[in-house]
């Protein structure tokens, strides 16, 4: 289960987001997501067709992944959110965890990083457009679509990822959400016991938001940066702005996939071939302390 408050400023695509989010929770375990309970806090004076939007937007994201809502249960808060509990099937037997990875397996992400600074720069309490016309004048401005590039990034499913990867035999799983590539790399290594070495040029990411990085992460990026310092190493050449993104808070983020080196790049042609076109090798799984994580440009 997932809940949190909106990122965007359209209903429907809040609750298309908010459903896409919970139910990677199944897809990183190569499961089928079978039923879902919606999770809502809302504010009554706010009135029903909000609301009905962000709910419509939710169900279709869990139909178009096979599931169907249930129900749900709500309360009157000051402060709208919105979630999905979901339940899923897997075979236990199939089942991918965090926990498979082994030395020389290749790391692979499924989507691009860098929601957070993109939701974080664009959002005010009124309107996500008018913060962004504030914000980003003049040289400072994000380049025009990255924050429609970044919605159609968190609406899509990691459903197809995810059957793409039991098919090639993954060893491990998880998403990247809340703590960030590096928080959510290191719980990896930490259940496998090994090490990563990820190459920063590599890793996927919205185009031109290094300038951004460091204002776009104050908050759950910054607290980020500060608890992975301590298993995380940054070879010359990584800079502030890099380490930033890394640590980036994402929201529907990709799946991040163990894979043993002989079947990483046609595990990533055949996703980019089904339309997960940000599918990209970023890194490796080595021999070492557990948990810990090398950093090169």
């Amino acid at each position: 289960m997932d809940f949190f408050t909106p990122i965007v400023d359209d209903p429907f695509a809040f609750g298309q987001i908010a459903a896409a989010n919970a139910l990677s929770d199944c897809f990183t375990m190569g499961a089928q997501p079978i039923t879902g309970l919606n999770l809502v806090a809302f504010p009554c004076a706010e009135g029903l067709d909000v609301l009905g939007r962000i709910l419509e937007g939710g169900a279709g994201k869990m139909r178009e992944a096979g599931a169907v809502i249930l129900g749900g249960h709500s309360v009157d808060d000051p402060e709208p959110k919105y979630g999905i509990a979901v339940t899923g099937t897997v075979d236990p037997r199939k089942m991918i965890t965090n926990r498979g990875a082994r030395p020389g397996d290749k790391l692979i992400l499924t989507k691009k990083i860098g929601t957070g600074i993109i939701t974080n720069l664009t959002k005010s309490v009124n309107s996500l457009r008018k913060a962004a016309r504030g914000l980003f004048g003049g040289d400072g401005r994000l380049r025009d679509g990255v924050f429609e590039e970044a919605v159609a990034s968190m609406i899509t499913l990691n459903q197809k990822a995810s059957r793409l990867m039991v098919e090639a035999g993954a060893r491990a799983c998880t998403d990247v959400t809340g703590f960030g590539l590096m928080g959510h790399l290191h719980n990896v290594m930490e259940a496998s016991g090994a090490r990563a070495r990820v190459w920063f040029s590599r890793v996927p990411q919205f185009e031109d938001l290094l300038p951004h990085a460091i204002p776009g992460t104050a908050g759950g990026g910054e607290r980020n940066r500060h608890w992975t310092r301590d298993f995380v190493s940054y070879r010359p050449g990584v800079d502030a702005s890099m380490q930033a993104l890394l640590n980036d808070a994402q929201t529907s983020g990709p799946l991040l996939i163990a894979v043993e080196p002989s079947k990483a790049e046609a595990l990533v042609a055949e996703m980019r071939k089904a339309g997960v076109t940000a599918a990209a090798v970023f890194g490796e799984v080595a021999e070492g302390p557990a948990g810990t994580i090398e950093v090169e440009a």
